[in-house]
């Protein structure tokens, strides 16, 4: 699985770092990234969530 941020999209309220702090981390622009590609079975169901609770919906899953 792989998690992708669109930058665009990313209002930067850190929401999916709190929620998955394995996976998303906040850039010097400070937008949200992907730090681990692809991302770690153990992380994936606290990543989806985080793309769900996404209020901007920039973060998009591929299996």
């Amino acid at each position: 699985m792989k998690a992708i941020v669109d930058k665009d999209l990313c209002s930067g309220c850190e929401l999916c770092t709190e929620l998955c702090p394995e996976v998303f981390e906040m850039g010097d622009d400070d937008k949200a990234f992907a730090k681990i590609d692809p991302v770690p079975p153990d992380n994936e169901d606290t990543c989806r969530e985080a793309a769900e609770q996404c209020p901007t919906e920039a973060i998009h899953i591929e299996d």
